[in-house]
């Protein structure tokens, strides 16, 4: 698969755990992957602690918004991650589910557990994304399509 692997990071208001999501996945993946992020009902604003804890890892999410699912509709997924905790209206990719807890409305202890979680789990993405990049080029551009395998009694 020469193309990235499309995610999109999914949680409940799309202003604190599919933000992180993303921002790690751009940060540490996007060799092997293109990430997205929306909430199931978007909140008005990425919350400011979630913000300044990515800060704190040298991730940037002055630009980062929360949207929509609705708002990738016409986009091609490969894989959605559900953070949500609650069941995800009909999606057009596999959906892995991943278990961290809502920080919303808990102290910035809350938010840095949370991202230390999603940053784990974003590493363990990518690189069982890479493995598969890799599997992939060894069987099917690592053949010669001309050569014949041949048994060895």
């Amino acid at each position: 698969m020469e193309r990235p692997f499309r995610v999109l990071f999914v949680c409940l208001g799309n202003a604190i755990r599919s933000q992180m999501a993303e921002g790690f996945a751009h940060r540490y993946g996007s060799d092997v992957l293109v990430a997205r992020s929306a909430g199931i009902t978007p909140a008005g604003r990425v919350m400011p602690l979630t913000r300044k804890v990515m800060e704190e890892k040298n991730i940037d999410l002055e630009d980062a918004y929360p949207k929509p699912i609705a708002d990738h509709g016409g986009e091609p997924f490969d894989l959605v991650v559900n953070i949500s905790g609650v069941p995800l209206p009909a999606a057009k990719a596999p959906v892995r589910e991943w278990t961290v807890r809502d920080p919303m409305g808990g102290k910035e202890e809350a938010y840095r557990l949370a991202a230390e979680q999603i940053e784990r789990k974003v590493m363990d993405l990518i690189l069982e994304l890479r493995r598969l990049r890799k599997k992939w080029i060894e069987e099917f551009q690592g053949r010669d399509p001309g050569a014949r395998e041949t048994k060895s009694s």
